[in-house]
């Protein structure tokens, strides 16, 4: 099958956020099971200042109408290191920025602009494209109005939308709604209107053929009125077209017995390489090597949705232990602020690095004992699957895919040989707290952490199964496509 993948993140783009791996290993585990598949994104300056990636020039170019204004969408190509075939949509006045979305936690005013290009440019592209691909399949809201496109204008492609993270919705003014070039029909309760506004998520949720989630927990949480976002109701009226696929684990780049970037490889035969990397990691960081106890990490987004709002009150009784914290990843200002106030405070114990950094990533994950993920949603919980891989026990609020991945370890549980995670069930800072105790106090009983980091080691969530059951997706949009036809 031809398939055309169509996201605002992906490779070569550091690796901030999870998307962009799965934009790398979801592609190339397709290409290798037979399958054309090509990946769009927008051209931004961060992938033109990029040393070690090379781009050609296609010589293609298009007129893209944006309300009242034509923008010209230039078109480059190349390939990811992983071998997929890249499209870059290169449109200067949008995409010369010095971040995707926004600087210092202010989105860009013109975000409803530069998506609405950024679809119409990819749709363009797919109809340039021989052979023609037979899926878009669009990833969150800046690809979500793709499918009203190939809607409006009866284009003979099926639409698959992933939905990875419901909260962001790409909501914008009504007034923007002009800026698509859409009859009026389309701004209606059946259409990219939601309470006033143009809301692009509600639109891929309408229009597209199929939509998928990233994990069976989630897409029941998705729903609820709790957890939909607003979007429950929706969500509920088109449930017949929404499947969950647990997404996988890239070993290919997160393999501690492989990893290039760590200053030795371990497995969970020979542990000697995770002490090493630990003390890499602590003497970098310029953190205290001793006393013995656990070293604590994440590698994450800086946002409320990602626990920040429970973890930060219980940041001075955490340090106050005999730990060491260290924490990766921007986003919200504010807890910015209280993370960078912590590491001041408690300046041998915790470090914060705020702008991403791959080789540090790769040893956080590799020199940390305990992984926090204390998560308000996590809708496919790679950081747990990465976690558990690198032999680090993940203390997690069980939300979303975090429970098809941990399995809470309970010393009373018959038989007790199960479990190799810590698992909170309610979103409180003390519920955190009590798992973080609890992982605390197992730290200390030597045999019993290191039964459960083998364990933990063991488990694999490669990218096998997750493309199988897409090809199976596909097949059956592509079947009724050309039973349509004949």
């Amino acid at each position: 099958m031809r398939i055309l993948m169509i996201s605002a993140e992906g490779p070569p783009l550091a690796r901030a956020g999870a998307l962009v791996d799965v934009m790398d290993a979801l592609p190339h585990a397709l290409r290798a099971r037979g399958h054309e598949v090509a990946v769009a994104l927008p051209f931004y300056r961060e992938i033109r200042e990029n040393p070690e990636f090379k781009e050609d020039d296609t010589g293609i170019t298009v007129d893209v109408r944006v309300g009242e204004k034509t923008y010209i969408a230039e078109y480059l190509q190349g390939r990811s290191a992983s071998g997929v075939q890249l499209f870059f949509v290169r449109c200067d006045d949008f995409f010369d920025r010095a971040a995707i979305y926004g600087e210092h936690g202010v989105q860009y005013e013109d975000n409803a602009a530069r998506f609405i290009f950024f679809c119409k440019a990819a749709v363009e592209l797919a109809r340039r494209l021989t052979p023609s691909p037979q899926i878009l399949h669009l990833h969150d809201w800046p690809a979500a109005l793709v499918p009203v496109f190939v809607r409006a204008h009866h284009l003979p492609f099926a639409t698959v939308l992933t939905v990875h993270h419901l909260a962001e919705q790409g909501s914008f003014w009504g007034l923007d709604f002009r800026l698509t070039n859409l009859h009026e029909r389309f701004f209606t309760l059946r259409g990219i209107e939601f309470f006033g506004k143009v809301n692009f998520l509600k639109g891929g949720i309408l229009f597209a053929d199929k939509i998928t989630t990233v994990s069976e927990h989630y897409k029941r949480e998705i729903q609820t009125a709790e957890c939909g976002c607003e979007l429950d109701g929706v969500l509920r009226e088109n449930a017949f077209k929404l499947t969950a696929i647990l997404h996988g684990a890239d070993y290919a780049r997160w393999n501690p017995e492989t990893d290039k970037l760590l200053p030795v490889g371990y497995n969970s035969s020979s542990l000697l390489g995770k002490q090493i990397c630990r003390a890499a990691l602590l003497a970098g960081l310029q953190l205290a090597p001793a006393p013995s106890g656990p070293v604590f990490g994440m590698v994450t987004r800086v946002v409320e949705e990602k626990g920040f709002q429970i973890l930060v009150p219980a940041l001075d009784r955490l340090l106050s232990d005999d730990v060491r914290l260290i924490i990766l990843g921007e986003g919200d200002p504010a807890y910015e602020t209280a993370l960078a106030v912590a590491a001041r405070k408690f300046s041998t114990k915790f470090a914060y690095r705020k702008h991403y950094d791959e080789k540090l990533a790769h040893v956080i994950e590799a020199g940390m004992d305990i992984s926090l993920i204390p998560s308000r949603f996590e809708p496919a919980g790679l950081s747990a699957m990465y976690s558990l891989k690198y032999g680090a026990l993940p203390v997690a609020r069980a939300t979303g895919g975090i429970q098809e991945i941990i399995e809470d370890y309970d010393p009373t549980s018959d038989p007790p040989e199960a479990g190799y995670g810590f698992l909170c069930y309610e979103y409180s800072t003390e519920a955190f707290w009590d798992s973080i105790k609890r992982a605390r106090e197992i730290f200390r009983e030597h045999d019993v952490w290191a039964e459960l980091r083998e364990r933990a080691m063991a488990r694999n969530f490669s990218w096998e199964a997750s493309a199988q059951r897409y090809e199976e997706l596909y097949a059956e949009l592509v079947g009724a496509s050309e039973e349509a036809a004949a």
